[in-house]
């Protein structure tokens, strides 16, 4: 057995039980959730800062990024966005690897996060010492890791991609006759693999919310609805994508769900993105994927335990307090933005990343 092979195995017990002692969102009141908003509107302003959230975290922290004139995208480009703007305070709504991304872009800013324990298990199934390694294992090949790691992992790396432009740039890296050693998700590597027939050795993550997605369920869910469109995230087992109508980043399936004439879209993955997807098609019925029932046990019944974790209540006490302030070795960092750029500048000359879309 690979390396690759049993160090997530060894850490998949670890996720889990730090899934099942995630502490969620503290219930407020209405009255309550309004004092709060309150409260971060005017320290915002106070300390220079704006609000950047993922798609999947809670409404309300979506809700007021854009209240206050702040940013809700996937994670490249919440850190685009935030290197961009003129605040000197960034908030970064989501898991720890987003933190440390907008630091990369933005050395200068403070980075502050609700709480600094909302990890990703991409990142934490792909520890930095294990992953080199097994890297080194494979000197002749391009090492290229998703955004969804550390930044060390990044570090590590001589591309970093996004689910929106891996198939362009791994496309691009045979073009040149490289092979590849791909991390850390596997459901990724294998829909990329399956798309451009790259020479790939795989790391062997998963996402804990997309690869509960299951076929049994979901085909008894697509039986009830013939007319639906199946909108699925490339995060998900490769049974899953073979179902779907559309396959692409979380950017990508709101975009798709615009342009679908369908009535009714079933969506794999996080349930989060169902704030934005309503906004964008709001007279289209919506339904999330099933990650239970007959074949499954659900973990995180499609949302995220770690996004969970970013509440109005430690969003404020963070702004307030000035804590869970992300910090990066200046040397890692410097490491980091070297695959960062290639990324970045390779999706802008192919026209998949704009200026315009910060």
């Amino acid at each position: 057995m690979s390396l690759a092979e049993i160090i997530p195995k060894k850490l998949q017990a670890n996720i889990d039980n730090i899934i099942d002692n995630v502490v969620l969102s503290p219930w407020l009141t209405d009255a309550e959730k309004a004092d709060y908003v309150l409260k971060i509107k005017a320290l915002l302003k106070q300390k220079n800062a704006v609000i950047i959230a993922h798609y999947y975290v809670d409404d309300e922290l979506q809700s007021l990024a854009e209240e206050t004139g702040g940013y809700v995208s996937d994670s490249l480009d919440m850190a685009n966005f935030g290197a961009q703007h003129s605040a000197s305070t960034l908030i970064i709504c989501g898991v720890r690897f987003m933190g440390e991304t907008s630091k990369i872009l933005s050395p200068e800013k403070t980075i502050i996060m609700p709480t600094l324990e909302a990890e990703c298990s991409l990142d934490l199934g792909c520890p930095i010492d294990e992953f080199s390694a097994f890297c080194d294992q494979h000197p002749d090949r391009e090492v290229v890791v998703y955004a969804n790691t550390s930044v060390d992992v990044k570090a590590r790396a001589d591309w970093i991609v996004t689910s929106s432009n891996a198939v362009q740039i791994i496309t691009h890296l045979m073009d040149e006759g490289k092979k590849i050693v791909w991390g850390p998700d596997r459901h990724l590597g294998q829909y990329i693999k399956n798309k451009t027939n790259a020479d790939m050795i795989m790391w062997q993550g998963n996402c804990v919310v997309h690869d509960e997605f299951k076929l049994y369920e979901l085909e008894q869910l697509m039986e009830k609805h013939p007319g639906a469109e199946l909108l699925v995230h490339p995060e998900s087992p490769e049974a899953i994508i073979a179902k779907a109508d559309f396959v692409g980043s979380t950017k990508q399936i709101i975009a798709a769900g615009k342009k679908s004439k369908a009535n009714t879209l079933i969506i794999a993955t996080d349930h989060g993105l169902f704030y934005k997807m309503s906004q964008v098609v709001p007279d289209k019925m919506l339904i999330p994927a099933p990650t239970g029932g007959k074949s499954a046990t659900c973990k995180s019944c499609a949302h995220c335990p770690w996004m969970a974790m970013n509440t109005l209540v430690n969003l404020y006490e963070a702004l307030r307090d000035n804590t869970n302030t992300i910090e990066v070795d200046e040397s890692v960092r410097q490491e980091a933005l070297i695959p960062l750029n290639r990324m970045i500048d390779f999706s802008m000359q192919q026209g998949i990343l704009t200026a315009g879309d910060a």
